[in-house]
């Protein structure tokens, strides 16, 4: 089941997952982009990102 994100969840994991990218952290997709925005954007759109969101 996949999970719906708001707006903010889904800017706060792909700006967490770009610095990730920017700092080193291995890619998870295979991409010949080489912005780290883009490939979080794309990973997110496979569903691969590893973080989740805890709701109350």
């Amino acid at each position: 089941m996949k999970e719906t994100y708001t707006r903010y969840e889904r800017a706060r994991i792909i700006g967490a997952r770009a610095l990730q990218i920017s700092m080193g952290a291995p890619l998870l997709i295979r991409t010949s982009r080489i912005d780290p925005l883009e490939i979080a954007l794309e990973e997110f759109q496979h569903n691969v990102i590893p973080i989740t969101v805890k709701r109350k």
